[in-house]
């Protein structure tokens, strides 16, 4: 690797040159642009990342880009993997690289192209063509793909999570953090010492910087470090003058600021990943900016949550999948020959492929995905399937529940652990939520008397495939 590539204009150049990047003019940032998204990502196969231009009503000189990495080959080409890998080699390739994980520190430098314009008097933050992404958002939301970053005030290990961020005037931001994130510990840290708690916040970078902010990394592990790991190289870093916090070198917009105990704004409401409006306006701590840095021609990069079944959350899906796949391996249980957390559901639907070994082996590996580590927040249903079942495929596993569970089976656990976003579960009872585990393979113990398939087997389909080759290529071409 190369550290131009944690530049993301060399990874746009990479994206472009594979034609996977499209340019979208004259859109504007009020509703138009978020709608315009989800209706792209809805009604696209395989969408491109989109870059929109000359943005009525906004300074020309920004754009905006979304979508980066719905689509495996630019989520390969951010992380560092094969792009061509199909989705279940690519969570091996990542499994791997997640075992034999060692994190590198990031590198500081005194300068970086994120310095080229530096703004301390009369900041505008209203001039840039921050969008309103959701019909019914409550304001203009310039957090989306952000990294907000702090810095432990006992400890000193700083975290750069992504959370949302809502624009509230010229030099104000509103900042929400779920509950228990390393960020609100940080800020909670400060506010309890009486103290104003110093941010950076990045709002366009590369987009393993963005992987990193979502992930789950280890409690005092930088993710910067974390992304450094992953290419095997160091993020480079230059210090904020006002806050001496991290800034990434190669960052589009960035600013400085503080949040002060008892300074809030009314923050929402915001369209979140699990495709509601999870929260009402509520008061959140401000961010006055201090500082203001951009680029030359600055691109704001924007991930609005959609509904999930808009073709958002690929590479959240391929992430989580690897991580419950390698917590199931670490658990000792044998045979999983698959992990998927369809977008549509992500956290709250996991299906566990396995060739079944022994009485309860498909019961066993559904309650070690509820409750692992990287499964136990925010799921609902745990899917488990014969190892003849596509995962990847909703109508051969929609086939397999329907055929191979019993409803009377299906087993609850519940009080278990939940969060804010979930929209099922009612205020007063936030927090909590069940999980339905359904065993949707063959019986064990009468497995060999299960009714036989009807389907073409693999051994004939091959046949077929050599003796009509060139029918099929024929038949087949149509459907493109």
């Amino acid at each position: 690797m190369n550290l131009a590539n944690h530049d993301l204009r060399a990874w746009m150049k990479e994206v472009d040159s594979i034609g996977q990047l499209h340019r979208i003019q004259g859109v504007p940032w009020d509703k138009d642009m978020g709608g315009l998204l989800e209706m792209i990502l809805e009604r696209s196969k395989h969408p491109p990342a989109l870059l929109f231009e000359k943005i009525p009503d906004a300074r020309q000189d920004i754009q905006i880009l979304c979508s980066q990495i719905d689509g495996i080959q630019r989520l390969a080409l951010a992380m560092g993997t094969d792009p061509k890998l199909g989705t279940t080699d690519f969570i091996q390739a990542w499994r791997q690289k997640i075992r034999n994980f060692q994190p590198v520190e990031p590198e500081y430098v005194k300068d970086a192209p994120i310095f080229e314009n530096r703004v301390e008097k009369d900041i505008d933050l209203e001039a840039f063509p921050v969008p309103r992404w959701h019909e019914l958002d409550g304001g203009r939301y310039i957090g989306t793909d952000d990294l907000v970053i702090t810095q432990d005030p006992e400890e000193g290990w700083v975290n750069a999570g992504t959370y949302r961020v809502m624009l509230q005037a010229q030099d104000a931001l509103a900042l929400y953090i779920s509950p228990g994130k390393h960020g609100g510990l940080h800020r909670q840290k400060y506010f309890d010492m009486g103290k104003p708690c110093p941010v950076v916040m990045s709002f366009g970078h590369h987009p393993l910087l963005f992987i990193s902010g979502c992930t789950d990394v280890p409690v005092k592990m930088s993710e910067f470090a974390y992304a450094g790991g992953v290419l095997n190289e160091p993020v480079r870093l230059v210090r904020g003058p006002h806050t001496g916090l991290p800034i990434p070198a190669y960052s589009e917009i960035a600013i400085e600021g503080e949040m002060a105990p008892g300074d809030s704004l009314p923050e929402g409401p915001f369209g979140e990943w699990p495709g509601y409006y999870a929260s009402d306006t509520r008061p959140e701590p401000v961010v006055r900016v201090k500082a203001l840095y951009y680029r030359k021609h600055p691109i704001l990069c924007g991930e609005p949550p959609l509904r999930p079944s808009a073709g958002q959350g690929f590479h959240r899906s391929i992430q989580r999948s690897a991580l419950i796949w390698n917590a199931l391996e670490d658990a000792g249980v044998p045979d999983v020959k698959g992990v998927w957390l369809h977008p549509a559901g992500y956290r709250f639907f996991s299906i566990i492929k396995i060739k079944q070994r022994y009485p309860g082996h498909a019961k066993q590996a559904a309650l070690v995905a509820s409750q692992c580590r990287p499964g136990a927040y925010l799921g609902r249903y745990v899917i488990v399937v014969d190892d003849d079942i596509d995962i990847y495929n909703p109508d051969d596993v929609i086939w397999a529940i329907s055929t191979r569970s019993e409803p009377e089976n299906i087993d609850i656990i519940r009080r278990c652990w939940s969060g804010p976003l979930d929209p099922a579960i009612p205020k007063e009872r936030k927090g909590f939520n069940s999980r339905a585990i359904i065993d949707a393979t063959r019986p064990y113990e009468w497995r060999d008397k299960f009714p036989p398939v009807n389907a073409v087997s693999n051994e004939f389909k091959n046949q077929l495939d050599k003796k009509y080759a060139s029918l099929l290529k024929e038949v087949l071409q149509r459907d493109h």
